[in-house]
This record gives C-alpha cells, structure tokens and sequence, in this order.
C-alpha cells in the first residue's frame, strides 16, 4: 500500500499516534510528561490549522490535528506550515528553526530546549509516514 496520508489529515494524525506509540517507548522520551499545540500559520487552503502532541511518563498518549480549537498544551508553537512541513520531514531541527526566529515559543524556553532533542525524535518518526504536503 503506497498511499500517502495528506498531511495532518484525520487518518495522517491516526498514523502519527500509531508510529510514535509504537517506534518511541518511555525511556526514550525520557518518561517525560509534556504537551504541545503547534500552530501552522499560512496552510494551503488558506486555514490555519494545529498538530497536538502530549505525552503522559514517556508515552505518547494524544496527537490531535484540526483547524480550530487547538488544544492547550505546556509549549505553544506558531509558525508558517512550511516551515513545520519542513521539520516534519526532518529536513529542519526544531531548535534551529526556534533560535532562527522561524517559530515563536509560548512556554517555559529552558525547559523546551531539553526537550528539542525529544522534539527532533518525534519529528524522525512523523518524517517516515508517506506524507503528501
């Protein structure tokens, strides 16, 4: 089956939640208990739209996508859905693209950069589903 999930779709989000569940135990999130609400500015389409990440002791326990509404989490992140198509496809480091002024950071920025290496783990397993951006 070589069909590519439109990015951030209903079954894209279904995919990511099934990879990151299976291919990222606990201790490689470092049992950490974070959430985060991307939100993707300029999309094409024209709408706005979020990727919800949470995990709970390590365990990513949520991945929610959608065009209004974005759940609440610990970091909110604002960009342009380039620039976030570009880190889902591993091609751009999150803190890169933080410290580059590609993203804007609502949350504690201390905390967000020891968990842009957790963050770049996430992105390595969103970057292996057949996506169509």
């Amino acid at each position: 089956m070589s069909d590519k999930h439109v990015y951030l779709s209903a079954a894209w989000r279904d995919e990511a939640l099934r990879r990151l569940q299976s291919e990222l135990p606990p201790e490689k999130m470092n049992n950490i208990t974070t959430s985060m609400s991307n939100i993707y500015k300029n999309c094409p389409g024209g709408a706005d739209m979020f990727l919800f990440i949470e995990c709970i002791d390590g365990k990513v326990t949520r991945v929610e996508t959608g065009t209004t509404g974005a759940p609440d989490g610990e970091f909110k992140i604002t960009g342009d859905y380039e620039t976030f198509a570009r880190i889902s496809r591993a091609e751009l480091g999150s803190q890169k693209a933080l410290f580059t002024g590609k993203l804007k950071l609502k949350g504690n920025m201390a905390k967000a950069l020891k968990l842009a290496s957790l963050a770049d783990r996430i992105n390595k397993v969103l970057s292996q589903i057949p996506t169509e951006y």
